[in-house]
């Protein structure tokens, strides 16, 4: 077992710096090009794969955030929950305001047809009298 694990672990971190390497950008890429960082990581089985996390790539977010997840750290900040947004607090008034003018409507519609079955109960009424 713990020979399996001499060749799985190199291999694993190998594999893990290459994929690492091809996904940075060529501008985060320090000292040598990113094809050399490739040669390098696949030649130097142990090695370049150490080197490459130790010096090889810069460490920091990039300021425009180029991957979803840089993108998302870097705008945290313009989230926020519905009840404190301002733009959906604005949304919801409007849409009270439409629903309180419908009502607002229907109620006067129902008083006008009541008034009209009033009147017509009315002169039924002094019809049969």
């Amino acid at each position: 077992m713990l020979r399996a694990l001499m060749y799985i672990l190199p291999l694993a971190l190998t594999i893990y710096a290459f994929i690492d390497c091809l996904n940075t950008p060529e501008d985060e890429a320090k000292h040598l090009p990113k094809v050399v960082w490739v040669i390098i990581i696949l030649l130097f089985w142990i090695v370049g794969p150490i080197v490459w996390f130790a010096a090889g790539k810069m460490r920091r977010a990039p300021a425009g955030g180029r991957t979803p997840s840089e993108w998302h750290r870097n705008h945290r900040q313009e989230w926020v929950a519905p009840d404190d947004n301002p733009e959906f607090l604005k949304s919801l008034r409007e849409e009270n305001k439409k629903d309180e003018s419908l009502l607002k409507d229907w109620e006067a519609d129902l008083r006008r047809r009541e008034e009209e079955l009033k009147r017509r109960e009315q002169g039924e009424d002094k019809g049969e009298s």
